[in-house]
């Protein structure tokens, strides 16, 4: 009779309903547990590095409610992990994706049971580590900049001696270019003299033509002369 004791049965109801309760409580966690645990590990081979690609992942595994994600560059192309209960919806994104900077020529997914990081701190690194290449891009750039303006410095001290050597020679050309003028001058003077010395050759060639001239007429006069006193010596004696 004491089962049937009203406060008894209560009891009973309270437990049973209860156990019903966290029965079903535990399903839900262990069907919430699994959607969780749905991890894929997905190789995509092509021409997707250095091209932003995994920034791509990441904006559309974003997009998609990917809770748990990562992104590296591997020697065949990038390796992405995502976890989350929709983990193969992102599979079957990837494998229709169109990257138009780059090309995607293979995607191979496969279960995958270890930990992923929560994509939140994917993006945190992964914006850490963008930061850090552009800061290394920034200063390869300053370094490349300094190297050029240093080429430029010697570059233009190069110049500079350059300009220098050449004041020098123009005026070295300068100089000698005043010593063939002096040299000019020296020459004109020497033809003026040798043109006053020829002037005075003709005069003297001149004076001897006409001395010759001279010569000759007073000795043809003088044969002249002499032959006609010999006539008259030969006439004088009767030769003739």
């Amino acid at each position: 009779m004491w089962l049937a004791h009203p406060n008894f049965a209560r009891r009973n109801f309270t437990y049973a309903e209860g156990a019903e309760e966290m029965e079903e409580n535990l399903k839900k966690e262990r069907g919430s547990e699994k959607g969780m645990e749905r991890r894929r590990r997905v190789v995509v081979r092509g021409e997707v590095q250095d091209v932003g690609f995994r920034l791509f992942l990441y904006e559309n595994a974003s997009a998609m409610d990917i809770s748990e994600f990562y992104a590296r560059n591997i020697p065949e192309g990038v390796e992405v992990l995502v976890g989350g209960p929709d983990a193969e919806k992102f599979v079957a994104f990837v494998r229709d994706a169109r990257f138009e900077r780059g090309e995607i020529r293979e995607v191979v997914a496969e279960e995958y049971t270890g930990k992923i990081m929560p994509i939140e701190r994917f993006a945190q690194n992964f914006m850490l580590s963008q930061m850090s290449k552009f800061v290394s891009v920034g200063l390869d750039m300053l370094k490349t900049q300094r190297e050029m303006l240093e080429n430029q410095r010697k570059m233009l001290e190069n110049q500079h001696k350059m300009l220098e050597n050449q004041d020098k020679m123009l005026e070295n050309q300068h100089k000698m270019l005043e010593k063939q003028d002096l040299m000019l001058e020296k020459q004109d003077k020497m033809l003026e003299k040798q043109d006053l010395m020829l002037e005075k050759q003709d005069e003297t060639v001149r004076e001897i033509r006409a001395l010759r001239q001279d010569l000759k007429a007073y000795m043809e006069e003088r044969f002249a002369k002499i032959e006609r006193e010999i006539a008259e010596i030969k006439s004088k004696l009767g030769m003739l």
